[in-house]
């Protein structure tokens, strides 16, 4: 046990014996110190947490002149400012599932958006250890995780949950979030702005455009009224009698709705707000840096939510927590690097990964082929991101605002936030910057082997190599999953500008491995590289169309259907047709397979009689994977309308 610990751990007692001078979590002053309700308020503060939804640090407090947000920024006066936050991913759903588990998705296998997966045997979400400990546990009223929860996660989740109804003298945590931020507030506005969109800075990866400027003052007024819901639920605590016996968190779910924040792992996509407050009657668990109205550069991130909770209400966070608590007695050192990650988004894969120290932020994309942004239905309804659209395709932007739709992206990423708040510039290349993009690599090499990141597995072949176990156990397995291997064959693939012979032939090697995974990376690489990689190993590729994994089958097919000669193109795109049929395939292999018959373009018309009987409806393992093949069908839909037009 260290010193701090057990100095914290003596302060705790301390309280506990001066509980007569502790304002209780009922808003009264102990009477007793025999009182057991007394003396567990005087142990365990209360804890409020204020979220609200798709918003970053464009916060009066964090220096944004053009925020109009006044009651964060008095919290932020009377607390503590956090500003190196990483949300760890860029959307709600994984990034949600990151703070109630104190783990990582990407070793769960929950990164991917609205997945749904089991709970390893012994995990135990944080309310739940909360709730055994005496808290009264409410959520108002978002849960939106990608695991299978308990019952008894919360006393009551609802819009109506709240923690005046609580017992007398009981402890609380109380989750207020606010939605008023989302990005559908944006598309959703009627009538002019109350931010002028004149004076709107735009990032320099957006172009500057009415509609642009428009979005982004819709979005600055959004944040005001989430503002002012944090300054109603502050008002209500101070008129309870409670803001001196209750800690609070101020926080954003992710980077703001707009295009290239939300969905996007680098910075704009994750750094988020966070204002912590905490009362002089708790002062013995406030952190080393604290000061009233200042402020910390201590990396935090959504994985750190849990343990630091846990810690603040005495409990010792379990050693399979992958966070660091910031606060409380078991409060540890500040970690070097914050990690970000990008899987699935609705209905379109992806596989990136990111990593910070706050200053330098380097991306990792395993699949370099596909866009940032991608056509994911729900992101196209941003006014901002049509015309952003429509200005690329006509040809009228500059190569940072063309980054985000350029095929294909770059196999690494390597930005410095000093020179490049905007990521624009990317390093990868700099001599001088060497050294630190290898020790950026090094860092995301050692979280990715510390956590056993299970992303490079395919959504789909993970549960059918788990069988009877979890995807997180399966993860963890060194004979099954064989993470070095894998990691190795992911980074050779992903070097897409690797195009040598020798490369190609040891792609086509690995394509024929006995593990699936490996099979699926090498043949994914040689995908990655076009037509010519495609055409030196058509044989193999042919071979993979009826391999045992459907993954690698798909892959295969896409390739051939992009690249191969016209024999095996008509083999190729026979099998997506196939695999494109939800009732007789998996959610998984039926999505990949209508991505790969999009990629047929005008030659879509040709076989538009097959896509219309194709079925909007097939099993999947959760409701939330229902709506992706329909929004697919429909794009495979109006493809085919486009393509007969165009003939």
């Amino acid at each position: 046990m260290s010193i701090k610990t057990v100095w914290h751990r003596l302060a705790i007692a301390m309280v506990v014996a001066a509980s007569l001078l502790i304002v209780s979590s009922n808003g009264t002053v102990a009477q007793s110190p025999d009182t057991k309700a007394n003396v567990k308020a005087a142990a365990k503060p209360n804890v409020l947490w204020i979220s609200s939804e798709d918003h970053g640090q464009e916060m009066g407090c964090y220096g944004d002149r053009f925020a109009t947000t006044p009651n964060v920024d008095a919290l932020a006066r009377r607390g503590l400012l956090y500003r190196n936050v990483w949300s760890n991913a860029p959307v709600c759903a994984p990034a949600r599932t990151t703070i109630i588990t104190g783990m990582y998705p990407t070793s769960l296998g929950a990164e991917h958006m609205r997945s749904m997966v089991p709970l390893p045997p012994g995990i135990e979400l944080f309310t739940e250890s909360l709730r055994q400990a005496g808290y009264y546990c409410t959520n108002n009223s978002k849960e939106d995780y990608n695991v299978r929860t308990p019952q008894g996660l919360w006393d009551e989740s609802s819009r109506l949950a709240h923690y005046k109804n609580r017992d007398q003298g009981q402890s609380f945590f109380a989750v207020f979030n606010s939605t008023l931020s989302h990005e559908s507030s944006i598309r959703n506005f009627k009538g002019n702005p109350t931010h002028n969109p004149a004076e709107v800075t735009v990032p320099s990866f957006h172009p500057d455009h009415p509609t642009v400027r428009r979005d982004w003052a819709i979005y600055y007024d959004t944040v005001t009224k989430v503002d002012a819901v944090a300054g109603k639920l502050l008002d209500e605590l101070q008129a309870a009698g409670l803001s001196e016996s209750t800690i609070v968190f101020y926080w954003g779910d992710h980077g703001s709705g707009m295009p290239r924040h939300k969905r996007w792992p680098s910075d704009s996509g994750l750094r988020v707000p966070l204002v912590v407050y905490i009362p002089e009657a708790f002062a013995h668990l406030r952190p080393d840096d604290y000061q009233v109205g200042g402020e910390t550069d201590r990396p935090v991130s959504f994985v750190d939510l849990a343990p630091t909770m846990l810690s603040l209400a005495g409990i010792e966070p379990p050693q399979w927590m992958q966070g660091h608590a910031f606060l409380g007695p078991y409060a540890t050192p500040k970690q070097p690097y914050l990690y970000g990650f990008r899987g699935r988004m609705d209905e379109r894969l992806d596989l990136v990964r990111s990593v910070t120290d706050g200053r330098y932020v380097y991306i990792k994309n395993y699949m370099p082929h596909l866009s940032q942004g991608q056509n994911v239905a729900y992101q196209m309804e941003t006014p901002t991101t049509l015309v952003w659209r429509k200005l690329f395709d006509e040809g009228k932007l500059n190569a940072a605002q063309s980054h985000f739709w350029a095929e294909p992206k770059p196999s690494e990423e390597f930005y410095d936030l000093q020179s490049d708040p905007y990521e624009v510039k990317n390093l990868v290349e700099s001599v001088d910057h060497a050294e630190k993009l290898n020790e950026m690599r090094a860092a995301h090499r050692e979280h990715v082997f510390a956590i056993r990141d299970i992303g490079f597995v395919p959504e789909g072949e993970r549960l059918v190599l788990a069988a009877e176990r979890t995807p997180y156990q399966y993860g963890q397995d060194m004979r099954d999953y064989p993470l070095g291997k894998i990691f190795d064959v992911a980074q050779l693939a992903s070097a897409i500008d690797d195009q040598t012979s020798e490369t190609i032939a040891g792609l086509v090697k690995l394509a024929g491995d006995e593990h699936p995974v490996v099979r699926y990376w090498g043949t994914l690489g040689l995908r990655m590289r076009g037509e010519a990689a495609v055409k030196l190993s058509s044989d193999l590729l042919v071979q993979r169309l009826d391999d045992s994994s459907l993954a690698v089958q798909i892959v295969a097919a896409q390739s051939l259907a992009l690249f191969g000669l016209q024999a095996d193109r008509e083999l190729a795109i026979a099998r997506l047709k196939a695999r494109a049929d939800w009732s007789v395939n998996d959610v998984f292999t039926t999505m990949n397979a209508m991505v790969g018959l999009e990629s047929l373009g005008v030659e879509l018309a040709s076989h538009a009689d097959e896509i219309k009987k194709l079925p909007a409806t097939g099993s999947a393992p959760h409701g939330r994977y229902d709506s992706y093949v329909p929004r697919l069908l429909a794009n495979l839909k109006a493809l085919v309308i486009a393509s007969k037009s165009v003939d």
